[in-house]
Order: structure tokens, then C-alpha cells, then sequence
């Protein structure tokens, strides 16, 4: 049977078709690539850091004014540094003079925190002035009296009648400091026995050529060569010994001298104020007190 020329034609193409394999065939979009895994974190053995500690609040700087007799000077400031040591940011100023003038000072309203007296009278004076609360005050140590010449002893004093001799220039404190007045008391009682006779006070006192407002200005006078002899504590005559000349006064005539020291009533530190008259009762201190002569409380 013969064909069209048209289904020739066609038949033509499909074999061709076939020839070259065909039509390509759409192909899917790729997926897009996952991103990569994330690497674990490196384990560590080191804890969390801690915060630093804060640092300690700085000690408040105070200062602590004592007054004290002029007698205490250098005892006190060896005393000083050990109660410094144990209360950190406090300095201790002191205000050395005779007891008298502390306490005319203290009834003038100087600022003051504690009061260290020679004597009994003018601790009570600082108590009349309301500047002491009555009972707070404690006897802390005690002291003796020594008579003192210049080391060459150019008048050759050697006993107690000596003080008598006509022309000897005497120095003494002022009947107002503690130590003048515990002068008087040795000449009065010495003017009790018949181998000084009645008129021995009276005598040695017209040999006074100068009273002195505290004792330190006796002991330097007499020291210097200034007086024939003096009346000071046996603690002041200890600081110039290669200096002077000592005689001394008999138990039975001495006067043992009893030291009251209290915190003052106003004062801007009330605490540390009681702190230091404790520590100055504190055997530490005592010690340092029986070193420059004083007679210990304990």
C-alpha cells in the first residue's frame, strides 16, 4: 500500500527525534545547603571569677587632746605609741603645764578630752567647773619628792639643814602647782622635829630666790646651774641624774603624791577618752610609768 508523502514526513521526524535521545527532562531546584553545626563550647575547669572584696573603710583620723602635768611629760609620750597601735586613725596631742594652769585652762572652756592632775585640789577644781564628772576621776600613779643641787653642788649642800645656809639661792615651784605645795608640806613637817627646830621652815623659805610656774622650769634652772638647789618629783630628777646632785627626803617627811587622771565631761570623743585612762591603768602602761620612776598604781 502506498503511503502520503505527509505520514513519510512525520514518520521522518519521530525517527529523529529518537536519534538524539529525546527531550531533557526539567530537573528539580537544588535544596539549599543546611549551615554548618555549631562546635560545642570547650569545657573549663576555672570557676566563675568573684567579684574583688571591697576594700576596708580607712580609719577615721581623730585627735585626742590630753592635758597632763608637766610632770608626765616624757612617761605620757612613751605612752603614747602603744595606745596609737591599738586604735588606728587616733593621734594623742598633749597639753603639758602645771596642774594649776590646766585646770584654769579647762574652767576657760578649752577643748579637752582627758585630765591628768598631780594632785587631788585641782582635779577638783575641773569638777567645780562641771568641765570632770565627780566620781570618774581614779588615782593612776603616784610620786615623791627629792631635793636637787647642780652636779658641781657649788654650795655644798649634803643634808636637809643645809637649805638653811644664809645666801643660798633656793628655787621652788609656785605654791599653786602641786609640787610647791607638797614643799611646803615637807618644810612644815620638818619644822615638827627638834633637829630642824621651829624656825627651819621659815629660814629655808627666805633662801627662795624664784618660784616657777611647773616643775620642768625648776629641774632646767637647777640643771643649768641658775639655783644653789630645788624641790622637784624624784621622776624629773631621774631625766637629769648625771647633772644634779640629789639628797633625799625621808619617808617621814616626804609627801607621796597621788595622781588622779579623768576623761572631761564634754569631750568630743567620749569613748576614746575613757579608752585612754583605761589603757593608762593597764599594766602595759604602768610599766612604762615605773620605768621613768613613778610609784605604780598596781
Amino acid at each position: 500500500m502506498r503511503r502520503s508523502p505527509i505520514v513519510l514526513l512525520a514518520l521522518l521526524l519521530t525517527l529523529l527525534l529518537a536519534a538524539c535521545g529525546g527531550a531533557p527532562s526539567a530537573q528539580p531546584p537544588a535544596a539549599p545547603a543546611a549551615p554548618p553545626a555549631a562546635e560545642p563550647a570547650a569545657p573549663t575547669d576555672s570557676p566563675p571569677t568573684a567579684e574583688p572584696a571591697a576594700e576596708p573603710a580607712p580609719a577615721v583620723e581623730t585627735t585626742l587632746n590630753v592635758f597632763a602635768a608637766a610632770s608626765l611629760t616624757d612617761a605620757f609620750k612613751a605612752i603614747a605609741p602603744g595606745f596609737e597601735a591599738a586604735h588606728p586613725g587616733v593621734t594623742v596631742v598633749y597639753n603639758f603645764a602645771g596642774s594649776q594652769q590646766l585646770a584654769t585652762q579647762l574652767d576657760g572652756g578649752a577643748p579637752a578630752d582627758v585630765f591628768a592632775s598631780a594632785n587631788r585640789k585641782q582635779m577638783d577644781a575641773a569638777i567645780a567647773s562641771a568641765r570632770v564628772a565627780g566620781g570618774s576621776e581614779q588615782i593612776f600613779v603616784r610620786n615623791q619628792l627629792v631635793v636637787i643641787a647642780p652636779g658641781d653642788n657649788p654650795a655644798g649642800i649634803t643634808t636637809l639643814q643645809d637649805l638653811t645656809k644664809p645666801g643660798l639661792k633656793l628655787i621652788l615651784a609656785d605654791t599653786a602647782v602641786p609640787v610647791g605645795q607638797y614643799a611646803l608640806d615637807f618644810l612644815a613637817k620638818a619644822s615638827a622635829l627638834p633637829e630642824y627646830t621651829e624656825t627651819y621652815s621659815a629660814t629655808v623659805l627666805s633662801n627662795v630666790v624664784s618660784y616657777e610656774n611647773n616643775v620642768r622650769v625648776v629641774l632646767t634652772k637647777v640643771a643649768l646651774g641658775e639655783g644653789d638647789a630645788g624641790i622637784v618629783y624624784t621622776t624629773d630628777a631621774a631625766l637629769e641624774a648625771d647633772k644634779l646632785t640629789l639628797i633625799a627626803i625621808p619617808d617621814e617627811l616626804n609627801t607621796i603624791a597621788s595622781y588622779p587622771i579623768a576623761p572631761v565631761a564634754d569631750s568630743a570623743a567620749p569613748e576614746l577618752a575613757q579608752a585612754f585612762v583605761d589603757y593608762v591603768l593597764s599594766p602595759a602602761a604602768q610599766q612604762v610609768l615605773a620605768q621613768y620612776g613613778f610609784i605604780r598604781q598596781h
